[in-house]
């Protein structure tokens, strides 16, 4: 059975997540910026509130990819925040100037990461060539992909999000995300994934929603 990530922009969306049926949640800030590592005060709350894995975006800031060497270091301490806080997963990403996995950044991350899971995340869908870089994070023994297949939707990039899944075959997670909500979560089911991605905020809203979670959990279950 497929499992729900519900991106959670606040402990509110993080709640409406867990009583709407969701499998985890990845616990950020600001997605008006595509997302940020949240404040240290709401990762310990979440894992106060919460009974599901919380996985945690870090992303320093919001902008392109390719980080300094400090903002790598600011990385590795909030990593090792998520490690000290309990928290089952992380989310990092970091590419290069001429867009390819940032092999060195990763390998550190990875390795401050310890028991925790990893997700690569959507700067994935900015390198230039995902099959390489998919083959550069098996190497790096990366859990799981993120991507909406280099498109800016799940569903606009789907003959290309097949094609992963298949080159992935059972080494790496690929996680469809991207504009998934029930309303065509359908038109992605047919794909085979494991894992889907969805914010679940309705149009005009700012939270995720308890109701939109739980159409979106019990679509991938009956399925």
């Amino acid at each position: 059975m497929a499992k729900l990530e519900i991106c959670a922009n606040s402990i509110e969306s993080a709640l409406n997540a867990q009583n709407g049926g969701a499998d985890r949640i990845e616990l950020c800030m600001e997605l008006a910026v595509g997302g940020v590592t949240p404040s240290h005060g709401m990762i310990k709350l979440a894992k106060e509130m919460l009974e599901i894995p919380v996985y945690v975006l870090i992303r320093p800031r919001g902008g392109d990819f390719s980080f300094s060497l400090l903002e790598l270091e600011i990385m590795k301490e909030d990593v090792a925040f998520c490690a000290e806080a309990g928290c089952e997963g992380v989310v990092i990403g970091a590419l290069t100037p001429e867009r390819k996995i940032h092999e060195r950044m990763t390998y550190e991350l990875m390795q401050a990461a310890g028991f925790m899971d990893v997700t690569f995340h959507k700067a994935f869908d900015e390198v230039a060539n995902q099959f390489e870089a998919l083959d550069t994070l098996k190497e790096l023994g990366v859990q799981r992909v993120l991507t909406s297949g280099g498109e800016p939707t799940a569903l606009a990039g789907l003959d290309r999000l097949g094609e992963l899944l298949e080159e992935a075959d059972d080494e790496i997670i690929i996680m469809p995300g991207g504009g998934i909500r029930s309303a065509n979560l359908s038109q992605l089911m047919d794909l085979g994934a494991l894992e889907y991605h969805s914010a679940a905020i309705p149009k005009g809203e700012k939270w995720s929603s308890k109701e939109e979670v739980e159409a979106l959990s019990k679509f991938i279950k009956r399925n």
